[in-house]
């Protein structure tokens, strides 16, 4: 459904949850600012993971993406947090689209550390959330 009214401009975002196994998919525009949960993609290869994530970018037409980036409670980045980062880097040269870090630190903590399948794409619609709440 197309939002857009009044000669306003939206644009729709689209967050990862970065998983070695899964990665939870959730979107959102910035017009509502809401994330809603999406999917999970639980491809084993990298390159069935990017070609399910394309599908998924042709399909929403993203303006931008909105990666977790994973940290200990003090801050300090630890391996999937590099791996995150990775994954960002990635998402920008292979699909020439902005992906910005948000810190995830507590989005787990929302989810009282449960993971799974449907719980991916709930973690990856927090963050994506954070981040509309941080960018009004």
């Amino acid at each position: 459904m197309d939002m857009q009214g009044g000669g306003m401009t939206h644009a729709t975002i689209i967050g990862f949850d970065f998983g070695l196994k899964r990665i939870g998919v959730a979107i959102g525009n910035t017009l509502t600012h809401q994330a809603r949960p999406l999917t999970v993609i639980a491809e084993e290869s990298n390159d069935k993971k990017f070609a399910a994530i394309a599908a998924l970018l042709q399909e929403w037409q993203p303006a931008m993406c909105v990666v977790g980036l994973p940290m200990h409670p003090d801050g300090e980045e630890h391996e999937m947090s590099r791996r995150c980062r990775r994954f960002a880097n990635q998402l920008q040269g292979r699909f020439n689209l902005s992906a910005t870090l948000v810190d995830e630190r507590y989005s787990s903590a929302v989810l009282n550390g449960r993971r799974g399948e449907v719980l991916d794409a709930k973690a990856a619609a927090i963050i994506l959330q954070q981040y509309f709440d941080e960018h009004p």
